[in-house]
């Protein structure tokens, strides 16, 4: 069944169906610490998100997936403009969900159970990439792939068909690199692959938690995550090399007036692939407001509006842009 596992445009790696319970302990151990902030996803329900063999009865293989991401950045729309990370530029999980679901039926027909597993809660997909052979662990907390660096999206399908897992794992390829922790506005990287969320940039712009003035001042024209210890990163250089001459993405950038003047609405269905917390524009429009801060003088004025807003984050984030 091995040879029925090649999906064009992803890396496939196979590991057994077994808990990750090193994984489980260091989220017991970082939640304990505060780490987290009110970061949820897979950190909430770890006797399900750190235990693949109980998400399929008879599970006995996980097949983890990578989909390389690097393109381009495409040039800044006119007036203000905020930036995105890259796995936002527009939603990669669609497509590896689409891929690793051809892949399952392939399996299924076969006489295989299998579910399939792309940004779910219900599965620790890092896990699942260092475990197959696909990636390391990096300093940064993110899964490197060899060659593709840690612009990837992972997915997995969990099965009960008896698949050959990897034999050989991706070594630490760190080194004595610390370009990550350095460049870190933040300190978010406490310690080599220890993460605060309370002090990360990109937990920030998705926290329903006011925004400090550090923060604030460090995301500059950032308006949702941030790609900083990624972009040092030396091994995203040679995906940057080689795909350089794709067509550049249109998604790296918004415009903040459409992000301060759609209807809300509009402003949400636009950007249904991202994470808002309850799906409540005001954290975007928070967030345009900050990087309008943080930008020349000249285009402050789109925050006048908010000045006198009765959220109060929003209102702070219009009168510091107003301040500046």
């Amino acid at each position: 069944m091995q040879d029925e596992l090649a999906v064009d445009g992803l890396l496939i790696g196979v590991a057994r169906a077994e808990a990750y319970a090193e994984t489980e302990r260091v989220i017991a151990e970082r939640r304990a610490r505060g780490l987290f902030g009110d970061l949820r996803f897979t950190l909430t329900n770890t006797p399900r998100s750190c235990h693949p063999e109980r998400l399929v009865r008879g599970a006995r293989s996980v097949i983890a997936a990578a989909m390389p991401l690097w393109r381009p950045a495409g040039t800044p729309p006119e007036g203000p403009a905020g930036r995105m990370p890259r796995y936002a530029w527009s939603d990669p999980y669609g497509p590896l969900r689409e891929r690793l679901t051809t892949l399952a039926d392939r399996l299924r027909a076969r006489g295989a159970r299998c579910s399939v597993f792309v940004d779910s809660n219900h599965h620790v997909d890092r896990d699942a990439a260092v475990r197959a052979g696909l990636a390391f662990s990096a300093r940064n907390t993110m899964a490197i792939v060899p060659g593709e660096g840690s612009f990837v999206a992972l997915g997995a399908i969990v099965t009960d068909a008896e698949l050959e897992p990897a034999t050989e794992l991706v070594p630490p390829g760190c080194g004595s690199c610390t370009l990550c922790i350095d460049a870190c506005p933040t300190d978010a990287l406490i310690e080599p692959g220890v993460l605060d969320a309370t002090r990360c940039l990109s937990t920030t712009t998705q926290s329903r938690n006011p925004v400090p003035e550090a923060h604030a001042d460090a995301l500059g024209d950032r308006v949702y995550g941030c790609d900083i210890c990624q972009d040092v990163c030396p091994w995203n250089a040679g995906p940057a090399r080689r795909r350089g001459e794709l067509p550049p993405d249109s998604g790296a950038w918004v415009s903040l007036a459409d992000w301060l003047e759609l209807p809300d609405e509009e402003l949400l269905a636009r950007h249904a692939h991202l994470y808002v917390p309850d799906r409540d524009v005001r954290f975007l429009r928070r967030n345009a407001l900050i990087a309008l801060g943080n930008g020349p003088a000249g285009e402050r004025e789109l925050a006048r509006r908010y000045a006198d807003d009765p959220d109060p984050q929003i209102r702070a984030a219009a009168r510091r842009a107003l301040m500046q």
